[in-house]
């Protein structure tokens, strides 16, 4: 039964392996997936395998809990306003310190174990991100203005897997932080990407975060624009929602939610019938 089994999971994979070859994948990763070591290993595999059957991933990370770690061990106080890290120029530092300099490097290294596939750039690169200031009581915290995909896509021509950190900059060459659900979605729909994936902690998009029977499975950009008027969708899945939104709107095909604690979940949402999580697409699918 055992080689059965396999055989045919080969088989159901065969068929999203063919549509996806040559494809742009945008990952979104960050949450408990980035923190619990288990999770990272088996996600750096699962990046790795996308790369070797012809896929070509790109992956987007945060790391809010590193950097909030790392202002605690500099006895510096963490505030945020509407869900967003007001950033001095101290803590600009800081995030920069372990967004760059820690996480970036991490992921590269995970993914590299398997073989010399991933180069870590940062939204400040080649002038990958340009950055305005969201807001002056936020300090150096900023919304994506527009993208400059050139340099990822001369990764992706040499075959090579961009990470992508999430600090860009103004015209004057000022750094800002941006989030990174919005980089996600803005680079994705740059790259005229296949799909735009974020791992999340729950499920996918629920009705009611406390309750797993409530997830919606599928959605349009329209329906979740009436979600959140309606207050349905929680304030901290707004901006993932809003990313997602903003890619399908802008040429990307489908954007998705899954649970990146799942084991293997690249692999299951990308190439198995049944699907995970939520998908938004900009019009319904058969």
């Amino acid at each position: 039964m055992e080689s059965k089994t396999t055989s045919e999971v080969l088989l159901q994979a065969l068929p999203y392996i063919q549509r996806f070859r040559g494809k742009v994948v945008v990952v979104k990763y960050g949450g408990n997936a980035m923190v619990d070591p288990a999770l990272s290993a088996q996600f750096a595999e699962d990046v790795v395998l996308m790369h070797q059957v012809g896929i070509k991933p790109v992956i987007v990370h945060g790391g809010g809990p590193q950097i909030t770690e790392l202002h605690g061990r500099l006895g510096k106080q963490t505030e945020f306003k509407d869900g967003h890290r007001v950033t001095d120029a101290e803590s600009l530092e800081i995030t920069r310190m372990v967004l760059v300099g820690k996480v970036n490097r991490e992921i590269v290294s995970l993914i590299n174990r398997h073989g010399p596939h991933a180069v870590g750039i940062a939204g400040e690169d080649a002038g990958l991100l340009l950055a305005a200031e969201r807001h002056p009581e936020l300090g150096f915290v900023g919304d994506v203005e527009a993208v400059n995909p050139h340099i990822i896509e001369r990764l992706l021509a040499e075959d090579l897997i961009p990470v992508v950190s999430t600090i860009g900059s103004d015209s004057a060459g000022q750094a800002y932080n941006i989030n990174a659900d919005a980089v996600a979605g803005a680079v994705a729909a740059s790259l005229g990407a296949e799909k735009v994936v974020y791992l999340t902690d729950i499920e996918g998009l629920q009705r009611d975060v406390t309750d797993p029977t409530t997830l919606i499975n599928r959605a349009t950009a329209t329906e979740l624009d009436a979600l959140v008027k309606d207050g349905v969708v929680g304030t901290g899945m707004i901006p993932k929602v809003a990313a997602c939104v903003h890619a399908v709107r802008h040429g990307v095909t489908s954007a998705h939610m899954i649970n990146g604690t799942t084991p293997h979940v690249l692999l299951i949402e990308l190439f198995t019938d049944a699907g995970i999580g939520t998908m938004i697409t900009l019009a319904e699918t058969p």
